[in-house]
This record gives C-alpha cells, structure tokens and sequence, in this order.
C-alpha cells in the first residue's frame, strides 16, 4: 500500500522547465503534466546570480500559438503574483497543441526573459 502511495506522488509532479533568463535562473512548474487545455497554474522561482531568490521583481508569463490553417493565431497574457519564495500565475491554454511560452522578468528598471514551448493535452 505504501509503494502505491510513494509511486503516486512521484507520477504527481508537475511539468518543469529550468532555463536562464540575462543573470537569473528560473524555474517554472506547471501544475499538471503535461500541462492542459484550459487553466493551469503556474509556480515560478527565480534567482538571482548570487543564487539569492528575487522577491521584488515584477513577472509577466505570455502564452500564444501560431496562426494555423482555419485559426487565427492566439495569445494570453498574465501577471504573475509574488508568494513566499515565488511568483504564481493562473494561464489559460485555451486548446491542445504547441504554445509557445515567455516569461518576462523586470526588476530595478531592467528586463530578462526566458521562452519555452509546451504541448498542451
């Protein structure tokens, strides 16, 4: 019963994607993986060069899907709210497919990003 539960939690963890963005390293987990189409929260730590979590940054997570034949293309802008240790988003996918994802980071007057792509289900 015990190996049932253990092997449950470790299927459990969410869809993670680590990448620089200028002088931070950021770490940005989707709630569920693979993400979905629909609402997915989103939980995303950044540190600073020294390795010290950024807690006074502002933090902007875009998801948008090329134009493909029959659709136009689609986007979703979000800004992510600072708690505890990391910032936290609610993103809309609003279908299966590819999007491609951004992460702007801005703080002391000065911009980073990091862009990614996901398959949502």
């Amino acid at each position: 019963m015990v190996l049932l539960l253990t092997a449950g939690l470790a299927f459990a963890k969410g869809y993670e994607v680590s990448k620089k963005a200028g002088d931070y390293d950021v770490a940005l987990t989707f709630d569920r993986n693979p993400p979905i189409a629909g609402d997915n929260m989103v939980n995303i730590v950044i540190k600073d060069a020294a390795g010290i979590v950024v807690k006074d940054a502002q933090v902007k997570v875009e998801a948008s899907m090329p134009a493909m034949p029959g659709m136009p293309p689609m986007s979703n802008k979000t800004e992510a709210t600072a708690k505890g240790d990391a910032y936290e988003a609610k993103l809309a996918l609003s279908m299966s497919g590819p999007w491609n994802i951004a992460v702007k980071i801005t703080r002391a007057g000065k911009s980073a990003s990091m862009k990614f792509t996901v398959d949502a289900r």
